[in-house]
């Protein structure tokens, strides 16, 4: 199934089915209503420092996971995401290995971002600090050559993720590889990760500037050029996302959920509707993702208001760290230059307290809302976070990457949470009104009502954000009668 009725799963295969072939038995089981899968990166090697996303070997599987005729048994039946990750490849690959073993004798010379490709002439203090870096510190890590010299290369991520220059022959290549191999491999969507940071312009703080964009469009035809369909990641500034959405196939709402955090913190929905107003179309809605929950993407940026103010973003992660107990707080890292995260590192449901009935409620907005539908698989099985994991790894995020078991896996499906979760997949994937007309409004200062109807059916939500009167319903029509449902576990059935 595709377009209104599409719904996709978010999942690291190796934690979740314990590799591809197993995450497929899922997808055939009881994970069947989802028509499309995003697995995240199940490159050599999988668990990096960066789980997967420091590539030495971007363009085969880990054997570890299965191999690529697993990925093109899933895409036989459904529609497969796979990340392209265009600003960075682990400084163990045998390409960044040769650079720096041989540097301009090496056919991968200019493949990688040095400190004098961008600043030819030398960089004075003030363009070096205007770049924009989610981690503390600045985005240059020191190696040796073959013949003794140093090199300053660009790590905007890790010192490990080196940079790759996107715009040189070389680094076009390596990219165009990288496309063929997924195309080959049964990848039907690539995501392009990191994209915003890809392009280093001096004088700007080089995060999704004209330049970026006009890379987008590139890389994009080169996708397309493929059959591949594009999805661009970026954690920025709403009207960034307005500005790129119509260069490529799909963009994530990333502000949908700071703003039903915003909603069920303050018991308003003035700013969410005002971001129904002018919210892509083409948009894969989520709640949490692999990175945790990005408040950033609704907030105001230094020369621009934001759909929430930063007060008000603060007040999301100050709500978040009294539900979680101070660990989000913990967990979630202030990027340089910044006074707040960019995103809270939680799951949503932690964020909600553990919370059933107010989780549906958003998880309902999100099903309802224009767009695909987009299930981690955290959040699908009602997840907390692994507080465990984090203090092993010491990475943030790794609060909503568990590990989950067999027998995990089968508990959490027999939950209430992953039960009306599912509820809600086959609805979406089924239900005609779906194939009908979108509509909102707002009916009082903290009640929001959205509805789809075809003809004699629809399926309509009613929410109530005020902490007093919190609930939702949603109500179900077809030719087989109404159902309402009011609850988590009405919704479970």
């Amino acid at each position: 199934m595709t377009g209104r009725h599409e719904v996709q799963l978010l999942a690291y295969a190796d934690r979740l089915g314990g590799g591809i072939a197993g995450t497929r038995e899922l997808l055939e089981g009881p994970l069947r209503a989802f028509a499309g899968v995003h697995l995240l990166p199940f490159f050599v090697p999988f668990d990096g420092a960066d789980a997967g996303f420091d590539p030495v070997d971007h363009g085969s599987v880990d054997p570890r996971l299965g191999t690529w005729d697993d990925v093109r048994a899933i895409a036989a039946r459904r529609e497969v995401v796979a990340d392209l990750i265009v600003n960075h490849v682990s400084a163990d690959s045998a390409e960044f290995r040769d650079w720096l073993e041989h540097q301009e004798g090496s056919p991968y010379e200019g493949m990688f971002l040095t400190f004098d490709a961008v600043f030819p002439r030398g960089g004075t203090e003030a363009e070096i600090t205007a770049f924009y870096r989610p981690r503390p510190g600045l985005p240059f890590t020191a190696y040796r050559t073959g013949d003794g010299r140093r090199r300053l290369v660009w790590t905007t991520f890790l010192p490990t993720q080196v940079d790759i220059d996107v715009r040189h022959p070389a680094g076009i290549a390596y990219l165009e590889r990288l496309l063929d191999a997924l195309a080959a491999g049964g990848v039907t969507t690539i995501r392009l990760d990191a994209v915003g940071y890809a392009i280093k312009t001096p004088g700007t703080d080089s995060f999704m500037t004209e330049h970026t964009l006009e890379f987008v469009r590139h890389i994009t035809a080169m996708a397309h050029r493929g059959n591949l369909r594009v999805l661009v990641e970026v954690h920025a500034h709403y009207s960034q996302q307005l500005a790129i959405a119509p260069l490529v196939d799909l963009v994530y709402d990333f502000a949908l959920p700071p703003l039903l955090l915003h909603s069920l913190g303050t018991g308003t929905v003035d700013r969410l509707a005002r971001w129904l107003e002018i919210r892509p179309a083409n948009a894969i809605t989520v709640l949490d993702t692999h990175d945790g929950i990005g408040v950033i993407d609704a907030g105001p940026s230094a020369e621009r208001p934001g759909l929430i103010s930063l007060e008000e973003m603060r007040d999301i992660f100050e709500r978040a760290a009294e539900a979680t107990g101070g660990h989000s707080a913990l967990a979630s890292v202030v990027p340089a230059w910044m006074a707040l995260p960019h995103q809270i590192n939680a799951t949503f449901f932690a964020v909600l307290g553990g919370d059933e009935d107010a989780y549906l409620l958003c998880r309902a907005v999100q099903f309802l809302l224009p767009g695909t539908p987009q299930v981690y698989y955290v959040g699908l099985l009602g997840g907390l976070d692994d507080r465990e994991l984090f203090a092993r790894t010491g990475n943030g995020r790794d609060v909503g990457r568990h590990f989950y078991t067999p027998d995990e896996i089968d508990a959490a499906l027999g939950g209430t949470v992953a039960r009306a979760v599912l509820a809600l997949v086959r609805l979406r994937a089924t239900h005609p009104a779906f194939d009908g007309e979108f509509s909102w409004a707002v009916t009082g200062a903290d009640s929001l009502r959205l509805a789809w109807s075809a003809g004699e059916v629809g399926v309509a939500l009613e929410i109530r954000t005020a902490p007093a009167a919190r609930g939702f319903v949603l109500e179900v029509s077809g030719p087989e009668g109404t159902s309402r449902h009011d609850s988590a576990e009405s919704l479970a059935g």
